[in-house]
C-alpha cells in the first residue's frame, strides 16, 4: 500500500515547517537515508531524510508551501507497486471535473473569455480521453505523463521501466514524438494559440521597490527578538580589553599546533572560553528567569550566533565548562560549517544558558546585542583594532578590543553584571589562566 510521507518534527517547538526545496521529483526511486528534501523550522533549514524505500508517486506540497506537522506531504509506492494503489492527489493538482451543467451554458450568452475558457477545457479533456483510451490504461508517473504532453511524446510507445512496467521520467529520453497526422481532426474550430509568456522583470532591474517574503526562519527571528526587546528590561555594561597578551599567546599556541593535532585557534576560541570560566565564576549570570523565581543552571550551554544565508542560527556547546579549549575550538568549528550547510540537528540548538555574538570579522567596533530568551545574558565582541594607548605615561601602539554585556535585569543587577564582564576582561587579558 502507499506510503505517506508526512511533515516530520525537527525540533521541539516547531508546529509547522516550510518545504524549502525537493531534492528528489516524481518518479524517482527512494531508497532508505536518501535526502528528499530541505525543510525550513522555526530554527533553521534541515535535510529530511527518507525512512522507506519505493517510488515517488505524488508530491503534495510543492517548494514554498507550508505544512503543519504530520501533514501528508508526498507519497511513496512500494517497490512492484502500481501507480493505481496511490493515494489519489489533492483537488489542487486533480484536473478539474466538468459540471453537467457545463456543457448547457450557450457559447453566444457566454462572455467571451468563459467561452474561450470552455473551448479550452473541452480540448483538454478530448486530449486526456485520447491518452487513456484502449484496451489498458497507460501506466506513467505524474511527471512522466507531464513531460510526455508538455512534448508531444507518444506514451503507447514507451516500455516504462518502474515497478510493475510503469513509465517513469528516464524512460522518456528515447521516446518518439507523437506523429500529427494521428491527431483526429478538431470537430469544430481550433483554440487559439496561448499568447507567449512576457519575460519576467526583476523589479530591482526596473528601479522599483521589491517586496521580500518572509521566510520561516526570519518571521521567528522577528517575533524572539521583539519579544525579547518588549519584555525584558535590557541594560547595557562596556569594557575595553588590552588584547596584545592574548594576540601574543594566540600565536605562539597556533605555532605549536600546527606542529600536533594541526587545530588553529581563532580569537573567538579564546573569547568563548573565557565566558565559559566566567560563568562559573559568577553563577548568577548562568540563569533564566522564570516567572515567580529564578533558575540557576548547573552546567554551561554556550549558544555560539551563526550567520547563516536566511538569518542566524545558535548551535550550543553543551557542558562546556568540562571542555577544553581545543575541544571548544574544534566542536565550534564544527557546528558553524554543519550550520552553514543546513546539516544541524535538532538537539544541537537546546541547552543554551548564555549567548556570544562576535561581528569583529565585519569590522564593527562595538555593538549592544539582544538577550536570547530565556537566557538572561549575551556577550557582544567587537574587532580588535590597533590605536594608540597610554602606558606609564607613554603613547605606545595597543591592541585593543570592545567587550558589551546585554542583561535581564529581573535577573541580573548591574553589579553582578559589571563583575561577570570585569571577570571576562581579567581572562583575556591573563589568557594563560584559562589554560590551568
Amino acid at each position: 500500500m502507499p506510503i505517506n510521507i508526512e511533515m516530520p518534527k525537527l525540533s521541539d517547538t516547531m508546529t509547522e515547517g516550510t518545504l524549502v526545496r525537493w531534492l528528489k521529483q516524481e518518479g524517482d526511486e527512494i531508497e532508505i537515508g536518501d535526502i528528499i528534501a530541505e525543510i525550513e523550522t522555526d530554527k533553521a533549514t534541515m535535510e529530511m531524510e527518507a525512512f522507506d524505500e519505493g517510488v515517488l508517486s505524488q508530491i503534495s506540497v510543492a517548494e514554498g508551501g507550508k505544512a503543519p506537522v504530520g501533514e501528508v506531504i508526498a507519497v511513496l509506492l512500494e517497490p512492484g507497486e502500481e501507480s493505481g494503489a496511490a493515494t489519489p492527489a489533492p483537488a489542487a493538482q486533480a484536473a478539474p471535473e466538468p459540471t453537467p451543467a457545463a456543457p448547457a451554458v450557450a457559447e453566444s450568452q457566454a462572455p467571451p473569455m468563459i467561452s474561450n475558457a470552455l473551448a479550452s477545457a473541452a480540448a483538454a479533456l478530448k486530449s486526456s480521453s485520447q491518452t487513456t483510451s484502449g484496451s489498458e490504461r497507460i501506466k506513467a508517473s505524474p511527471l512522466a505523463k507531464k513531460i510526455a504532453d508538455a512534448e508531444g511524446i507518444d506514451l503507447t510507445s514507451i516500455s516504462g521501466t518502474g515497478p510493475g512496467g510503469r513509465i517513469v521520467k528516464a524512460d522518456l529520453a528515447g521516446g518518439s514524438k507523437a506523429a500529427p497526422a494521428s491527431t483526429p481532426a478538431p470537430t469544430s474550430s481550433p483554440a487559439p494559440s496561448p499568447a507567449p509568456a512576457p519575460v519576467a522583470i526583476s523589479p530591482v532591474a526596473s528601479g522599483e521597490d521589491q517586496t521580500i517574503p518572509l521566510t520561516g526562519m526570519r518571521k521567528i527571528i522577528a517575533d524572539r527578538l521583539l519579544t525579547s526587546k518588549t519584555t525584558i528590561p535590557h541594560f547595557y555594561l562596556h569594557l575595553e580589553v588590552d588584547a596584545a597578551p592574548l594576540m601574543d599567546l594566540r600565536k605562539q599556541i597556533n605555532a605549536q599546533a600546527e606542529a600536533t593535532h594541526g587545530n588553529k585557534y581563532s580569537v573567538n576560541d579564546f573569547v568563548v572560553k573565557a565566558l565559559i570560566n566566567a560563568s562559573v565564576a559568577v553563577p548568577e549570570v548562568n540563569a533564566s528567569f522564570n516567572g515567580d523565581s529564578i533558575v540557576q543552571f548547573a552546567h554551561v550551554g554556550v549558544s555560539v550566533a551563526v550567520a547563516v544565508e536566511d538569518g542566524l542560527v545558535t548551535p550550543v556547546v553543551k557542558n562546556a565548562e568540562q571542555k577544553s579549549l581545543l575541544a571548544i575550538s574544534k566542536e565550534i568549528k564544527d557546528l558553524a560549517g554543519r550550520a552553514r550547510d543546513k546539516k544541524l540537528l535538532p538537539n544541537e540548538f537546546d541547552g543554551g544558558t548564555v549567548t556570544i555574538s562576535n561581528l569583529g570579522a565585519w569590522g564593527i567596533e562595538s555593538f549592544d546585542a539582544i538577550v536570547n530568551p530565556p537566557q538572561a545574558a549575551i556577550l557582544s565582541v567587537g574587532g580588535i583594532i590597533e590605536e594608540p594607548v597610554v602606558k606609564d605615561g607613554q603613547i605606545v601602539p595597543g591592541l585593543r578590543m570592545n567587550l558589551g554585556v546585554s542583561c535581564d535585569h529581573r535577573v541580573v543587577d548591574g553589579a553582578v553584571g559589571a563583575k561577570f564582564i570585569a571577570e571576562i576582561k581579567r581572562l583575556l587579558e591573563n589568557p594563560a589562566l584559562m589554560l590551568v
